[in-house]
C-alpha cells in the first residue's frame, strides 16, 4: 500500500502553540509512516487559502490525501474544503467549529470532521484563574486573539461567562503572537487613560501575548512605573512544557491552561479512516486544564 501523503496548514510559526502542533504532527507522521507536509499561512486567511488550493489541484500523483488545517480568518474555508472533498481529499479541521461538516460528511465518504479545544472552557479556566487571585474584585488588562477568531470569540464568552461581575475588563487586541501583543500594549500605554487605570493583573489568550505584554512594560523609561506594571501576575493559555509551563515555574507567568495539541491527533483519525476504514466522529474535543491548579492560586488582596 503507497503511503499516505497528508498536507498540514497552520497558521503561523512564530507562536509557541502553533509550533508543538507541527512537533506533534510531525510525531504522528513518524510513528504512523506517513509522508507530511507542512505549510505556514503567515496569519493571512488568503494565503492560506491559495496554499492549499495549490495543493488539492496539483498533479493526481502530488496530491495529499487529506488535509489537516487550523484556520487563520474567521471561517474556515468552506469553498476550499469542498473542493478538497470533490477530489477525493479528507478534511480536519483544527480548533475550530466548521457549520458546513455534517453536508460534507453526508454527500461523502471522505473522511471529514474537526479536532478542537473547548475554547470556552478555556476561557472560564481563565476567568476563574482571574476570581482566584481577585476575590474581592479588580481590573484585568485581558488580550485577546484576532477578532474574527472564533477561538479568541469562544475564550471571551468563557471568561465573561464566570468572572465575578466587580472584576472589570480593559480589551486590547492581538494576533496570537508576542510581537502583536507588544505593539498592542505599546499602543495603550500612550493613551493618557492607561496611565490612570488601575490594573491589577494581565490576562492574555496566548502564553506567547502575555510574554509580549510584558516586553512591552520592560520598554517604560520611568523605573517605577515599569517596577509597577511587572510586579503585577500574567496569565496565559496553551502552557506547553517547554513555554508556558516553564515560565510559570521561572515566575514569568503566574499561571497558564495547558491545552493539548491536536494536530497529531487528526492524522492519527485519518489514518484510521483511510487505511482501516474506521468510522470517525463528526467532532473529538480535548480537554485543558489550569497550571497550577486554581486551588493554589493565592489571591492578591
Amino acid at each position: 500500500m503507497p503511503k499516505l501523503k497528508i498536507l498540514v496548514s497552520l497558521t503561523t510559526n512564530d507562536n509557541d502553540y502553533q509550533i508543538e502542533q507541527a512537533n506533534s504532527a510531525e510525531l504522528a507522521a513518524r510513528k504512523l509512516a506517513v509522508d507530511m507536509q507542512i505549510v505556514y499561512a503567515g496569519n493571512d486567511a488568503i494565503n492560506q487559502s491559495t496554499q492549499i488550493l495549490k495543493a488539492i489541484q496539483g498533479s493526481p500523483d502530488e496530491r495529499p490525501n487529506a488535509i489537516v488545517f487550523e484556520p487563520v480568518g474567521g471561517t474556515a474555508l468552506p469553498q476550499v474544503a469542498r473542493a478538497a472533498v470533490s477530489s477525493g481529499i479528507g478534511w480536519a479541521v483544527l480548533n475550530r467549529d466548521a457549520n458546513y461538516i455534517p453536508e460534507l460528511r453526508a454527500s461523502s465518504k471522505t473522511p471529514v470532521f474537526s479536532v478542537s479545544s473547548d475554547h470556552v472552557e478555556i476561557g472560564r479556566i481563565q476567568g476563574r484563574q482571574c476570581c482566584a487571585l481577585l476575590p474581592r474584585g479588580g481590573s484585568v488588562l485581558y488580550i485577546q486573539g484576532p477578532s474574527e477568531n472564533s477561538a479568541a470569540k469562544d475564550r471571551t464568552t468563557g471568561m465573561q461567562e464566570v468572572k465575578h461581575s466587580n472584576i472589570h475588563l480593559t480589551m486590547l487586541k492581538g494576533q496570537w503572537t508576542e510581537e502583536s501583543a507588544q505593539r498592542s500594549v505599546r499602543s495603550w500605554l500612550k493613551l493618557s487613560t492607561s496611565h490612570k487605570a488601575p490594573i491589577d493583573l494581565v490576562a492574555a489568550q496566548d502564553d506567547s501575548m502575555a510574554v509580549g505584554a510584558r516586553k512591552a512594560f520592560q520598554e517604560l523609561a520611568a523605573e517605577s512605573e515599569r517596577d509597577r506594571w511587572l510586579s503585577l501576575p500574567f496569565l496565559g493559555c496553551d502552557g506547553l512544557p517547554k513555554t508556558g509551563q516553564s515560565w510559570v515555574r521561572s515566575g514569568l507567568l503566574t499561571a497558564t491552561i495547558f491545552i493539548p495539541p491536536n494536530a497529531g491527533q487528526a492524522i492519527s483519525m485519518l489514518v484510521d479512516a483511510l487505511q482501516y476504514g474506521k468510522i470517525l466522529p463528526e467532532r473529538a474535543v480535548t480537554s485543558a486544564s489550569s497550571v497550577p491548579p486554581i486551588e493554589a492560586l493565592q489571591p492578591l488582596k
